[in-house]
C-alpha cells in the first residue's frame, strides 16, 4: 500500500536513525494500547454515521486486537517510520479483504494528539495516587509528635518552641496544595479530548465527538479544532503543579538535612537507609535526603524545558511542540514518581532524637516573646517597651550567669524600675514563661504549635485529603470504566472474520 503520492524517496537513513526511528520506537512502546483504544472508538463512529455495517465493524476490531508490537517494529520502514501509517498499514493487513469507507476523514494530528494525552493522563493518576499516598504518611507521622518539642528557627537563628508535628503538617498542607492542583489539571485534561479536530480545522462529517469522547474516558472533546492539535497546555499545567511541589519540597528536604546533621542531630534513620564514609568510620550520612532533593531539581528544569520548547512556535499542529517540546514528558514522569516513592519511605522511617530537641530547647530564652506580651498585658508596660525590657532582661541573664530555668525577678523587677515602671510578675509567674515544657501550650491560636491545635489540623487535613480521593477516585474509575468497556466491546452479532 502505497502511503503518499507527493514523496517518492524513503527518509534519509540520518533522520531515520536520529529522529524517525527513535520517536517511533518509543510511541509504539508507550502509546501501542492508546492507539488501539482510538482506533476502536472510531470504528464505532463510522458504524453510526453508516459508513460500515456491523461485520465490517467486527473485523476491524479483529485486526485491531491483532495488532503486535513486533511485528509493527519490523513493518515500520514500509510506512515511512511513523507510527500512526504504520498502524494503518498493519490493521489493513489484518483485514485481508480492504474496507473501502475505513480511515475516511481521518488525520494524524488528533490522532496523535489524542494518544499522547491519554498517555499522560495514565501517568498522571497514577502519580495523584501516590501523592495521596504521600500526605497520609506524613499526617501519620505529625499525629505521633504532636507534643515532640524542638527549635523553631528564623533567619537560621532559634526563635520559639514548636513541636515535630506541628513542622510536619506544614509539609502536609503543601501536599495538600500540590493534591488540589494535581487535581484540577486532571479534570481539565479530561475536558479536552482531542479526537476529532482532525488535521487542524475539524471534520467534514458529522462525527459523535461528545460520545467519541466519552468512550475514552473523558468528559467532553476540547470543543476547537485548532485548540485540539496544537495546545499542550496540559503539559504546562503539569509541569507547573510539579514544579511547585518540588520547589517547597527541597526547602523541607534542607530542613531536614540540617537536622541530621552532626551539630543538630534531631533526625535519624535505621542502617538500611543510612550511608558511610569510605575514609572516616565514625560517620553515618543520610544520602537518601540529598539525593531527593536532587531529584526536585529535574521537575523544575523540565517545566522550564516545556515553556522554552513552546515559546516562540506557530499557533498550530507542530511536531516541534508536539513531539520535541514534550520530549523530556517521560522523564518528569518517572522522577515525580521517584521522589515520591523516597519521600514516602523517607518520612515512613524518619526517627526524631527526642531528647536531643527536648535539649537543645533547654538551652534557649525562648519564652522572651511571651514575656513581652505579659508584661504589657499584666503590667501594663506600653507594648515596644515591654519588647526591650524582655530583651534587656534576656541579655543581662546570659551575662550574669542565669539559665532559662533559673531566672531571676529581682532582675526582671530592677529593669522595669529603670524604665520607668513596676513589675507584678511572680517569681513562678517568670519561671512558668521560661519553662519549655509549657511553651507548646503557650500558642493557642488557630493553626497554632498548641498540640490540640496541631490535633484538630491533622483531623482538618485528614478530612480534606479524604474529599479530594473520592473526587480522584470517580475521575479515575470513570477513565478505567471507559477503557475496558471499549476494550470488550464487539459490534453486531459475533461471526468468523
Amino acid at each position: 500500500m502505497q502511503m503518499t503520492g507527493r514523496v517518492k524517496e524513503m527518509p534519509h537513513e540520518t533522520l531515520e536513525k536520529l529522529i524517525l526511528y527513535p520517536q517511533f520506537d518509543f510511541e509504539v512502546n508507550n502509546y501501542l494500547k492508546q492507539y488501539a483504544s482510538i482506533e476502536k472508538v472510531l470504528v464505532k463512529a463510522y458504524k453510526q454515521m453508516g459508513f460500515i455495517d456491523d461485520h465490517q465493524a467486527f473485523r476491524l476490531v479483529h485486526a485491531i486486537d491483532q495488532l503486535n508490537l513486533e511485528r509493527l517494529k519490523e513493518n515500520t520502514k514500509e510506512s515511512l517510520t511513523d507510527i500512526a501509517l504504520t498502524i494503518e498499514k498493519e490493521i489493513d493487513k489484518n483485514l485481508g479483504a480492504p474496507i473501502d469507507h475505513w480511515h475516511l476523514d481521518r488525520s494524524r494530528n488528533d490522532f496523535q494528539a489524542c494518544s499522547q494525552l491519554m498517555y499522560a493522563r495514565e501517568k498522571w493518576i497514577n502519580l495523584i495516587n501516590k501523592v495521596f499516598s504521600l500526605n497520609k504518611t506524613v499526617l501519620s507521622k505529625a499525629a505521633e509528635h504532636t507534643r515532640t518539642m524542638m527549635p523553631g528557627y528564623t533567619h537560621f537563628q532559634s526563635a520559639q518552641i514548636i513541636s515535630a508535628g506541628f513542622y510536619l503538617t506544614a509539609v502536609s498542607i503543601h501536599l495538600g496544595e500540590t493534591g488540589k492542583k494535581m487535581l484540577q489539571s486532571l479534570e481539565r485534561m479530561n475536558r479536552s479530548c482531542p479526537l476529532g479536530s482532525g488535521a487542524m480545522s475539524g471534520q467534514e462529517y458529522e462525527w459523535d465527538l461528545k460520545t467519541m469522547a466519552h468512550d475514552l474516558g473523558f468528559d467532553s472533546y476540547v470543543g476547537h479544532a485548532l485548540t485540539g492539535v496544537a495546545s499542550r497546555d496540559w503539559v504546562l499545567d503539569m509541569g507547573s503543579a510539579l514544579s511547585f511541589f518540588a520547589s517547597n519540597m527541597s526547602r523541607f528536604l534542607t530542613d531536614l538535612m540540617n537536622w541530621g546533621s552532626s551539630e543538630y542531630r534531631f533526625i535519624n534513620f535505621s542502617d538500611e537507609l543510612t550511608g558511610i564514609s569510605s575514609s572516616m568510620p565514625q560517620k553515618r550520612n543520610f544520602p537518601l535526603l540529598e539525593r531527593i532533593r536532587g531529584k526536585t531539581s529535574h521537575l523544575i528544569s523540565i517545566y522550564q524545558d516545556f515553556l522554552i520548547g513552546q515559546r516562540n512556535t506557530p499557533y498550530s499542529n507542530m511536531v516541534e511542540v508536539s513531539k520535541e517540546s514534550t520530549s523530556s514528558l517521560p522523564s518528569l514522569f518517572k522522577h515525580a514518581e521517584d521522589v515520591l516513592d523516597l519521600l514516602n519511605l523517607m518520612f515512613g522511617h524518619l526517627e526524631f532524637n527526642v531528647k536531643i530537641m527536648e535539649q537543645r530547647c533547654l538551652n534557649d530564652f525562648y519564652g522572651g516573646f511571651t514575656l513581652a506580651n505579659r508584661l504589657t498585658k499584666t503590667c501594663g508596660i506600653p507594648y515596644r517597651k515591654a519588647q526591650v525590657i524582655s530583651g534587656r532582661f534576656i541579655t543581662e541573664s546570659i551575662a550574669e550567669g542565669y539559665s532559662p530555668q533559673n531566672v531571676s525577678v529581682q532582675l526582671l523587677e530592677k529593669l522595669c524600675s529603670d524604665a520607668g515602671y513596676s513589675n507584678t510578675l511572680s517569681q513562678h509567674d517568670l519561671t512558668a514563661i521560661f519553662d519549655v515544657k509549657l511553651a507548646l501550650n503557650a500558642k493557642v491560636s488557630l493553626g497554632s504549635t498548641h498540640p490540640d491545635k496541631v490535633s484538630a489540623l491533622i483531623r482538618k487535613q485528614e478530612q480534606e485529603i479524604d474529599f479530594m480521593f473520592k473526587e480522584f477516585v470517580e475521575i479515575s474509575d470513570k477513565v478505567r470504566d471507559a477503557l475496558l468497556s471499549l476494550k470488550e466491546w464487539l459490534p453486531g452479532k459475533r461471526t468468523n472474520p
